[in-house]
């Protein structure tokens, strides 16, 4: 999904006096193995549309790379700003995708629902042939990269989604969607103090209680990386440069909570996660596009980031990035 409502005009986040409520009506056809919905997995068919700038596209930027799905699954890259009717491909040569065909992730969206009411969102999944989207459900798009696209995977590619734990990584992202991954959007599209205030104890409450899991172990479910990691991450990776000011956030910046960033600089100097962020495509998105929290539009030079890539200790926690696996080796596409 891209941030906050992206169906709606360019600045028109907060309603006065409301707190903020996500749209959460998805297109949620499913691609998989049997093809039960009509799109079996099949490599060269689907085009993963994301934007850098976005947590949840971020995700399933990641979630592609740790799998070693490049070669199967194409992924077009819209820029990181948007106006009142859709994601543009403003980075392409002449402003068209180049398997599209495309200006707008929009044209998508109504070539399979024509007039399509609901958010233009990323992180979709686009069939290449009919240049339909299938699906924008981001919660399901990585779940099903991790097991339903098996076949396709890369020799040594992690397991994110580990059978025998999968109740416990749901219920883990369960929390932390709530509190952490949407509970910045509520703090900082509050349209009243005491919605503000509810959103920041939730926020800083949840922080405190990831902060207490993560002191004895590397990572939130078992000793491998697992979706809930990634899904944690991408809010920790925008946190000193977004929320904190942004979106008033400012209990403490990320560098200031220890065990947090020891954890959240730990993943990005892991294969596949730090390679997958673009801190200038997060900035330009968030504060040019959300002009009723920042009307002038103008981008902070800071903060400093290159603390990011400062030694983290977690190794003395044990665990294995991948487990049996390995990391991935490709160049980044």
């Amino acid at each position: 999904m891209s941030e906050a409502a992206d169906s709606e005009p360019q600045g028109s986040y907060v309603t006065a006096n409301q707190p903020y409520e996500r749209d959460t009506r998805y297109i949620e056809t499913r691609i998989t193995r049997d093809g039960a919905d009509g799109y079996p997995v099949e490599p060269g068919r689907y085009r993963l549309v994301v934007s850098y700038a976005c947590p949840w596209a971020n995700r399933a930027i990641i979630v592609r790379r740790l799998l070693g799905l490049e070669d199967v699954l194409s992924m077009g890259v819209c820029g990181p700003t948007h106006d009142q009717r859709s994601w543009t491909f403003d980075l392409d040569p002449g402003g068209v995708d180049p398997v599209l065909g495309i200006p707008r992730l929009q044209d998508a969206y109504f070539a399979r629902i024509p007039g399509y009411e609901k958010g233009i969102t990323v992180p979709a999944v686009v069939d290449v042939p009919t240049g339909a989207v299938v699906t924008n459900d981001f919660p399901q798009i990585t779940l099903d990269l991790e097991s339903e696209w098996t076949e396709y995977h890369r020799d040594g590619a992690p397991d994110l989604y580990p059978a025998g734990v999968r109740d416990e990584i749901d219920e883990v992202n369960a929390l932390v969607y709530r509190d952490v991954n949407n509970g910045v959007y509520r703090c900082g599209f509050a349209g009243s103090q005491e919605a503000y205030d509810s959103a920041y104890d939730q926020l800083f409450s949840r922080l405190d209680w990831l902060s207490d899991r993560l002191s004895g172990q590397r990572y939130l479910v078992g000793d491998t990386i697992t979706e809930a990691d990634i899904r944690l991450f991408t809010t920790l990776a925008r946190f000193d440069a977004v929320y904190h000011g942004h979106f008033k956030c400012n209990r403490e910046k990320l560098s200031e909570m220890p065990v947090l960033w020891a954890y959240a600089r730990d993943l990005f100097q892991t294969p596949g996660f730090g390679d997958s962020t673009r801190f200038d495509h997060i900035k330009s998105h968030y504060y040019e596009v959300h002009r009723d929290i920042n009307p002038s539009g103008i981008v902070p030079k800071g903060p400093d980031l290159s603390n990011w890539h400062s030694a983290h200790g977690r190794e003395a926690l044990g665990g294995a990035p991948f487990g049996a696996g390995t990391a991935p080796t490709r160049p980044v596409d």
